[in-house]
């Protein structure tokens, strides 16, 4: 009966270790440094933002598609998840019969801010914006750096910005 109760707590010590462990591996897709996020607005030929259109990223190196699509005001936003090795990675993105590619930039020592780059659909071409992540060198020499907030606000600072740029 000692040998059997002792076996029973060694087992459940051997699965409580491995659920930490995994826990913790876990918890470690949801940080910052895990994601990179693309966003843009899409416009038909006019300037009015589309509604319901499909945007697709590819990872180029691995097939995989991650998918979104506009809102009223033609905004989408896609979250990949993408480690430091993912550091100039070729991404493709995808819009009806356009197609862009980008490179994955952002700063490995920073390890708080959000990654990503912002890509808006104007009338059937791709342009890639000013980036307003701090840890994404900016395609534009003219930096606009801020935090990304996940309240409304963010959503009407980024109309505004696109309406103006």
């Amino acid at each position: 009966m000692r040998r059997a109760l002792a076996r029973l707590a060694v087992a459940v010590a051997v699965l409580l270790g491995v659920v930490a462990v995994l826990g913790d591996a876990t918890w470690a897709e949801h940080e910052v440094y895990y994601r990179y996020t693309v966003l843009g607005y899409v416009k038909d030929a006019r300037g009015r933002p589309v509604r319901g259109r499909e945007v697709t990223v590819v990872r180029d190196k691995t097939g995989f598609s991650y998918l979104g699509e506009t809102d009223a005001a033609g905004l989408y936003v896609i979250v990949i998840r993408l480690g430091d090795e993912s550091l100039g990675e070729r991404l493709t993105v995808r819009s009806g019969a356009s197609t862009a590619k980008l490179t994955v930039q952002f700063d490995v020592e920073n390890k708080s801010d959000e990654r990503g780059t912002r890509i808006d659909l104007d009338g059937g071409r791709f342009v890639e914006r000013t980036a307003w992540f701090p840890s994404t060198p900016s395609p534009v020499s003219a930096c606009r750096s801020g935090k990304i907030r996940t309240t409304s606000r963010r959503r009407r600072r980024w109309r505004r910005q696109a309406r103006a740029g």
